[in-house]
């Protein structure tokens, strides 16, 4: 076995022996070993925790939250490669909140599997040299002479072999090695594999149980009845007819919103739904069109204000002989979330300390709110994770387990706080609501010479500074302002980037067919001159975007005729620390209308833990930013959303989902991000080829407004 040296010291190394039943736990505190990285998002440091049974019976634990991107498969997989093991025998658990064992558990920003690379799988070498050392004492012979395979200790000249389990006491009586050799990339038996998800058959099975199913001793069901609009208070309410509803025991005010508990969810809902509440509006109670014209106004404005990218000078660049302006406006509308599994938690507040359960993407900062929200100490705060039915960034929010905490309190007694869809789509966290301008500069030879962003949105930044092409142009300016309102907002998959690639790809194409360039070939030679003539930070690797986009137009035949009604159209996008390009194929119909066919994409995330996952998770991305980009908004009357359910906000639909042919660059660069980079290049692939099938500039979302889609 080819091997790498890491050190491990000794109190970075925990043994925790004699657990029930026998045998040894292993866990692994590597805060202090792993060198924190910042992605985009947040700085994931996390540990791992090993139980290893007399009987050979082996627990991985995943200490992370798993929203359907695959971690709590992926993440194991990486201890028990170095700890060489048999996949098919290894039961994987998830783990609660424990900042004692575990560090940062948190499941966003496309981090989990990035930076936990190096510390999980050398606390899986760490283990597997701890076996080694028992055995080699156990034989009397040098660890140097003695391997392992599949769970087991051989020494290969006199054939001797011992099972994990036969070794796991005395190894708790052995020094921690200082130093344990973690297996070279070749070598990989488990990580590159195409790995099923552990849970798939209690969730095909329906045998899984989410948040939402949680049940407890005397415990009360829960609904809320919220503002109707954004910047609403409460101001009176008649709960009479409620309180006839069968089912339903108590109602109580919860700070602006009212409570209704009772023994069963489909009752405490109906009983929501008589309450007569009186609200009062807000000084600011605005609609889409507000937003709409404010942001125009805002965007063909100069802007005012410390840019957050100044490279060159663009304002003179557009003044220069010879030099050709292109410019243009693009706008995303409000995103709901809209998991499939509504907002749920379980809270019990009792006087000697809390209890939760449920589905949550930020367990500590949770328990951190809640700990202050009940004026107790954090230690006194538990809180398990359950496995979500979807994430998308909205449960990074706590308000939900804030409102089950308070209502429980409140009550006194365990309560599993349940949202409707309405509830949850009327009242929850969008994706923000922005307007983009660009302008942009090319000399007389057709090179980039000037990019500039201008943008407002309703979220702290509508920018990322250092988006492509940044870097790449010698004047560039960024301009981002936040536009201020009572709708709450939140990271929706891919944040930032999912709308920005839209804007940012889009107009690329514009420029490229405006100068009468291959969109394909103007995006290698814009990365060439970030190469070969680099203009500030560069935050991507050229050569490494490059490659993407050749692949994806490799994949898909760029270039060649594939008969007169098929057309395509490329993007590609830098985030999370990973390059993605895709290639949209649409038909235009003998109606003229054009229907998706298929998607081609080529991905550079490093090195692929878990195949299956990784290609799951990307042809998710893809049909979320293919769908999003096609069919719904949310938009708002004084304050109010329009859409509420499915009715009225349109999703994509099974029939709807194009082929997809995915590929990964092979390399043996570590682990990037791979849950949000596979989406914001959906959208400007399937507008840049609309254009090419019929001339026609798709500025705004959703696409199916413009009419050219069947």
């Amino acid at each position: 076995m080819n091997t790498q040296q890491h050190t491990v010291s000794r109190r970075d190394f925990i043994r925790i022996s004699a657990f029930a039943g026998g045998g040894l736990v292993l866990g692994f505190n590597l805060f202090s070993s792993c060198s924190p990285q910042q992605g985009e998002g947040v700085i994931y440091d996390l540990n791992a925790f090993v139980k290893i049974d007399t009987n050979g019976a082996i627990t991985l634990m995943n200490p992370n939250p798993e929203i359907g991107q695959g971690v709590k498969t992926a993440l194991p997989m990486l201890v028990a490669e170095e700890l060489d093991v048999d996949w098919k025998a290894v039961k994987v658990e998830q783990a609660g909140l424990d900042t004692e064992k575990y560090r940062r558990q948190i499941a966003g920003g496309s981090g989990s599997i990035r930076d936990s690379w190096e510390s999980f799988r050398k606390a899986g070498a760490t283990a597997r040299q701890m076996l080694i050392n028992a055995a080699a004492a156990t034989w009397g012979v040098a660890p140097e002479s003695c391997t392992t395979e599949k769970g087991q200790v051989v020494h290969a000249d006199s054939g001797k072999k011992l099972g994990y389990g036969k070794l796991v006491e005395q190894a708790a009586t052995m020094e921690v090695p200082a130093d344990a050799a973690v297996k070279s990339i070749t070598s990989f038996a488990i990580i590159g594999q195409w790995i099923p998800n552990v849970d798939n058959r209690a969730i095909v099975t329906g045998q899984y149980k989410y948040g939402i199913d949680t049940k407890r001793e005397g415990m009360k069901y829960a609904a809320l009845v919220r503002p109707p609009a954004f910047g609403q208070t409460l101001k009176s309410y008649d709960d009479t007819e409620a309180m006839q509803q069968q089912g339903v025991e108590k109602v109580l005010r919860i700070d602006n919103k009212i409570a209704v508990l009772g023994r069963s969810t489909w009752e405490v809902m109906q009983g929501a739904k008589k309450i007569k509440a009186e609200w009062e509006d807000g000084p600011t109670m605005e609609s889409t069109a507000d937003y709409l014209r404010n942001f125009r106004e805002t965007v063909a404005k100069r802007p005012a204000g410390n840019p957050q990218r100044k490279d060159g000078d663009v304002q003179r660049a557009y003044q220069s002989g010879g030099t050709k302006v292109f410019e243009a406006v693009y706008e995303a509308p409000f995103l709901a979330h809209n998991t499939m599994e509504p907002m749920n938690f379980f809270a019990d507040v009792r006087a000697d300390g809390v209890e939760l359960y449920g589905p949550i993407q930020t367990p500590e900062r949770t328990r951190t709110t809640v700990a202050k929200l009940v004026d107790m100490p954090e230690e006194k705060v538990t809180v398990m994770m359950t496995r979500m039915g979807g994430g998308f960034g909205r449960r990074l929010m706590s308000d939900f387990v804030e409102e089950a905490t308070l209502v429980s309190k409140a009550a006194g007694v365990p309560v599993n706080l349940i949202w409707s869809r309405e509830d949850d789509m009327g009242g929850g966290y969008y994706r923000p609501m922005c307007t983009y301008r660009y302008k942009a500069a090319v000399d007389a030879d057709g090179r980039l010479t000037a990019w500039q962003h201008q943008s407002v949105g309703t979220t702290g930044s509508p920018a990322r500074a250092g988006s492509f092409p940044a870097g790449a142009v010698p004047n560039l300016q960024v301009d981002a302002q936040e536009y201020k309102t009572p709708v709450t907002t939140a990271p929706w998959r891919g944040p930032i980037h999912n709308f920005i690639a839209f804007s940012e790809q889009s107009f690329f194409d514009e420029v490229a067919h405006a100068v009468g360039k291959d969109p394909v070939a103007f995006r290698l030679e814009v990365l060439d001159q970030a190469k070969q003539q680099p203009t500030g930070e560069l935050e991507y690797d050229p050569d490494r975007f490059a490659g993407v986009i050749k692949k994806a137009a490799e994949m898909a035949g760029w270039g060649a005729s594939k008969g007169p009604n098929i057309f395509q159209g490329i993007a590609a996008q830098y985030s999370f620390n990973s390059y993605v390009a895709q290639v949209a194929e649409v038909e235009k119909r003998d109606d003229g209308k054009l229907k998706i066919k298929k998607i081609y994409c080529a991905v550079d995330c490093g090195i692929v833990v878990n195949k299956s996952g990784a290609e799951n998770v990307v042809e998710g991305g893809i049909i979320d930013g293919i769908g999003h980009a096609m069919y719904p908004e949310l938009t708002l009357t004084r304050g109010k959303p329009d859409q509420v359910n499915f009715n009225t906000y349109r999703m994509i639909r099974m029939a709807e989902v194009p082929e997809i042919d995915i590929q990964f660059i092979e390399n043996d660069i570590a682990p990037t991000g791979l849950g949000e980079p596979g989406l914001p290049p959906a959208g400007p692939a399937v507008a840049n080829a609309a254009f090419a099938a019929t001339g026609v500039r798709l500025r705004t979302q959703p696409f199916i407004k413009s009419g050219l889609f069947a």
